[in-house]
């Protein structure tokens, strides 16, 4: 979860961990720690059409989760982090 000093020009002030809770590492609206940032537009054929979802998970609670998938994330690694 985001929330913004101010709103119209996106000054990023904290960000939480939707899943535990906690409040990440951020220092002049940049975050300073790993974190996941889903967000998905909900389409026809779904119970929540029109509807849009978005969260942020901390490393550790993105760990729990995909350690539950069936099928793991696809993993590449990258020579140069923009």
């Amino acid at each position: 979860m985001r929330k913004y000093e101010n709103q119209k020009e996106n000054q990023l002030q904290e960000v939480y961990c939707n899943c535990c809770g906690k409040k990440l590492l951020t220092d002049k609206g940049m975050i300073m720690e790993g974190v996941f940032h889903g967000q998905v537009q909900w389409g026809f054929f779904s119970q929540k059409d029109g509807e849009t979802h978005s969260f942020d998970l901390c490393e550790k609670c993105y760990d729990q989760l995909v350690a539950g998938f069936q099928i793991p994330p696809e993993k590449k690694m990258e020579r140069e982090l923009l």
